[in-house]
């Protein structure tokens, strides 16, 4: 492979605070590279310096001849009042291309993107559908290396599942090369082959791993495993050393002078081992419930909410008790967030009112919601005032808690307290939003969006404290990884029945993938009825060969068997155990989803045989 771009020794800081340091990153042609680490880390940074967008403060980078990169944003500026195909034409103003090509060009990547109109103007598009234009917009010049900071934001799971099929070569026209920072576990599992984490918790600044996720998760379990073990060795060779120190000068002046600069040697490779291990401390997540035993939080029999003439939801029954939790699926803009307004104002009149139904919530439940769009943020006001709005200190779980200590439980440094919030990262300001939502306790939790910017450590600690939250829990999510390890079942959006429940989010998935097909049966059926003349004759029904029935035969036990491991590794992965064990759950993780790619195989073959079978 050649190589197209090498960083060598890249360091960057803001003010007092050090980014990265010494960062060395090559991307070679088929390159398809994750980067990931805690907020903070400078992820961003680093790919706004490969871009050119930004300046390192020491180190260099070199690029091959020729080689064109493109800069995918997460922040998206268009002209609101044109339709897609406008602004992708206006972004090729200048190109040595003819009309005719920039039409077939920018046509080509929106039928892609699947754009079923592409002159609404763009002030009327979804987030997501959003996301899907500059992701066109960043295919246009045709880069050789497509440099992409969180491309999930905003996109629906229909969204992601699209992005990750464009990536795989799918959809064509994507670069082989690629380098993207995202936080969404499967995304990566499914769209990378090599993982570098940006953390002051390793030596050079950086952990690189050629492979998939889930072997990144294994090798970096080991690397942290060896990092303590090292402490621990260098500790006790340094007490020892200590000891030998602290005897009296008589005793060490027999003793040679490279021994005393080795044992101050020791003392600082101790202090340095420690300071990394100590780097990887994640947020504490840790939800306060109000303990009740009702066996019925909330019931909502029969409701009903419309948007102007658009029905979002009908006829819904929805029963939340301790311990039940439910994950909302859908397409940006089904209703999900709208119901979850009904659900915090109890079926209330005002904006959020049913048209019809009710819901009956048991006597002084404490219902805590969490708001993706951060309303309940102000900008202005300084991170100690947004952690500590009434004074130095705060109540949580009956106990007094200083602002210092409160900070640091999420991370943050006390040289951060008066920085105004506005500063601070996406992923800083979601840790203070859900600061809030712990210091009230709740029967229920209302979660819309809670992972948006948050890094893989806060994610692994959130799904913990979800799974150890003993009430109700409603959440609304795109990460497929975060609903498969915490909802017991699926609310979703847009199927067959409209509104119904899943057992899982793949369930929901191949419901919308029938509804499609069927939209064009009627067609296929009148194109049909247009070539018969006449009426035609039932004919013999197929069969299958003796092989064939063999497999048919055998089919549904052998789908069964993996259905049953299927359950077996969900309620495994959900041990302390094996929660608090990274290598152990990647393992498991590994393995479900190979046995869930079997299961599914099953099925399509049995489909096949199937219709061998029945053929007329």
């Amino acid at each position: 492979m050649s190589n197209l771009i090498n960083c060598q020794s890249l360091s960057k800081s803001f003010g007092a605070q050090t980014l990265f340091s010494s960062i060395n990153l090559v991307v070679a042609r088929g390159d398809k590279i994750g980067v990931i680490g805690p907020n903070g880390s400078g992820k961003s940074t680093l790919l706004k310096i490969i871009c050119g967008l930004e300046e390192p403060d020491d180190g260099k980078i070199l690029f091959r001849k020729h080689v064109r990169s493109n800069y995918l944003a997460q922040m998206d500026l268009f002209d609101e009042e044109a339709g897609a195909a406008d602004n992708l034409l206006h972004s090729l103003q200048g190109q040595s291309l003819d009309e005719s090509e920039k039409n077939n060009l920018v046509f080509t990547l929106l039928s892609r993107a699947e754009f079923a109109d592409s002159e609404i103007p763009v002030r009327l598009l979804s987030g997501g559908w959003r996301k899907r234009l500059s992701i066109c917009r960043s295919l246009l010049l045709s880069p050789d290396v497509l440099v992409m900071d969180e491309p999930t934001n905003h996109l629906d799971i229909e969204g992601i599942l699209w992005l990750e099929k464009m990536l795989s070569g799918g959809l064509g026209g994507v670069p082989a090369t690629f380098l993207l920072v995202s936080h969404d576990r499967y995304f990566l599992e499914n769209c990378t082959n090599r993982i570098v984490e940006l953390s002051a918790v390793y030596p050079e600044g950086s952990f690189q791993v050629q492979g998939s996720y889930s072997k990144f998760v294994k090798e970096r379990h080991h690397f942290l495993k060896g990092q303590l073990q090292e402490e621990e060795r260098l500790s006790n060779k340094v007490r020892r050393e200590t000891e030998w120190l602290q005897r009296g000068p008589k005793a060490r002046a027999t003793k040679a002078k490279y021994r005393i600069d080795g044992a101050h040697k020791l003392q600082d490779d101790l202090a340095e081992v420690k300071a990394r291990n100590r780097a990887s401390s994640r947020v504490q997540l840790d939800f306060d419930a109000t303990g009740r035993k009702t066996k019925n939080l909330l019931v909502a029999r029969g409701i009903t909410k419309s948007y102007g003439e658009k029905p979002l939801f009908a006829d819904l029954d929805i029963t939340l008790s301790p311990g039940s939790r439910l994950g909302l699926l859908g397409r940006n803009g089904c209703g999900k967030s709208t119901l979850m307004q009904v659900l915090a104002g109890g079926g209330g009149n005002g904006g959020a009112g049913l048209d019809s139904g009710q819901i009956k919530v048991a006597d002084n439940v404490q219902i805590v919601s969490f708001d993706q769009n951060r309303e309940a943020i102000d900008p202005a006001v300084t991170l100690r005032r947004a952690l500590a709005p009434e004074g130095e200190s705060i109540m949580y779980r009956g106990r007094s808690l200083h602002v210092v200590s409160w900070a640091k439980k999420f991370l943050f440094q006390v040289d951060q307290l008066e920085t105004p919030v506005g500063q601070l990262s996406g992923g800083e300001q979601a840790r203070i939003l859900i600061a809030g939502l712990m210091r009230q306790p709740a029967d229920i939790l209302l979660l819309d969006e809670p992972t948006n910017d948050l890094d893989i450590a806060s994610l692994d600690v959130l799904e913990a404290s979800l799974l150890d939250f003993p009430g109700a829990l409603v959440l609304v999510t795109h990460d497929r990884f975060l609903l498969d390890r915490v909802c017991h079942r699926i609310l979703g959006f847009g199927g067959s029945d409209g509104v119904a429940y899943y057992a899982e989010y793949k369930q929901w998935l191949q419901d919308l993938c029938s509804q499609e097909k069927m939209k064009d049966s009627p067609k296929k059926l009148s194109a049909a009825a247009d070539n018969k003349k006449g009426i035609a004759k039932p004919g013999k029904k197929g069969h299958l060969s003796y092989m064939d029935q063999r497999e048919y035969d055998q089919m549904e036990e052998k789908i069964s068997a993996l259905e049953s491991r299927i359950e077996e590794l969900q309620q495994k992965m959900e041990r302390t155990e094996i929660v608090s064990d990274s290598a152990k759950l990647g393992e498991c993780w590994q393995e479900l989803e190979t046995t869930r790619s079997d299961a599914e195989k099953l099925y399509t073959r049995w489909d096949e045989l199937e219709t061998m079978k029945n053929r007329e």
